[in-house]
């Protein structure tokens, strides 16, 4: 078991539906993670952009994105997680990724469809939660806006130590994002890492990034501003988490309930 966590934050722009491009520029920002890292994680949709052209951006598991992940998962000694455009049959999924170096891959279909950009139209809903069990750490991850809604997200018998958002969350609700996080850090006595994309998509939108980092008491950690193309190395440690819910656990006066899928 790694007694400290190594988490490489990847924040970057995203050239809208350009994968070759996107492919070069986060090799070249992952590389500098290579032995520094144990966990990177990059933006939802990375290789595209948040772009509804489902049909048109859309590949299999084993599809050019994925081999780019594995290959560099492998190369550069860490896991990986983002998220990308997938298909299953006729469908089409927001599907996150944990991309092991050993060459095994997780992966977690976005379960929250963000109707406001006509996500639920295009997209199929996923309806399992993800946690992974990596060097000793139990760690969620989902997807974007899974981060409203706290049910989803409840960290039943400390299921996870950590969990991890990766996101396409606009500038004009910035303060949602950056309240949310802290708060299911505070809820669930968990870290919990956000990492978005910075600067304008093809629809002129704009991302702030504030990727951060967030402790088990709701302490910000890291903060990438609004910075675009930059990485950043947050420890995070296992002993503290674990006497922090001995001394206070909230966790077992938790209501009990059940999810509909």
């Amino acid at each position: 078991m790694a007694e400290l966590l190594r988490i490489g934050m990847v924040q970057a722009n995203i050239a809208w539906e350009q994968k070759e491009v996107n492919f070069t520029l986060y090799s070249k920002l992952l590389s500098k993670l290579e032995g520094k890292a144990d966990v990177a994680v990059i933006p939802e949709m990375f290789a595209t952009g948040f772009t509804m052209n489902a049909a048109g951006m859309s590949e299999a598991n084993d599809g050019p994105t994925m081999q780019h992940v594995a290959e560099w998962s492998k190369r550069y000694k860490m896991a990986l997680c983002g998220s990308f455009i997938a298909h299953d049959g006729e469908q089409y999924f927001n599907r996150a990724f944990f991309a092991k170096p050993d060459g095994g891959i997780c992966f977690y279909d976005k379960r929250h469809l963000f109707r406001m950009a006509q996500e639920d139209r295009y997209f199929a809903s996923g309806n399992k939660q993800l946690i992974i069990d990596y060097q000793g750490w139990n760690i969620g991850l989902q997807v974007c806006y899974d981060l409203r809604f706290p049910v989803w997200s409840r960290n039943v018998g400390n299921a996870y130590d950590l969990i991890i958002y990766v996101a396409n969350w606009p500038e004009s609700r910035r303060n949602a994002w950056i309240s949310l996080l802290q708060a299911r850090a505070i809820e669930n006595l968990s870290y919990v890492c956000g990492v978005n994309r910075a600067g304008a998509n093809g629809e002129g939108i704009m991302f702030h990034g504030d990727s951060m980092l967030f402790s088990f008491k709701g302490e910000r950690m890291a903060n990438l501003g609004k910075r675009a193309n930059s990485v950043r190395i947050v420890n995070i440690e296992k002993a503290s988490l674990e006497r922090f819910r001995q001394k206070f656990p909230a966790w077992r006066d938790a209501d009990q309930f059940t999810i509909n899928p």
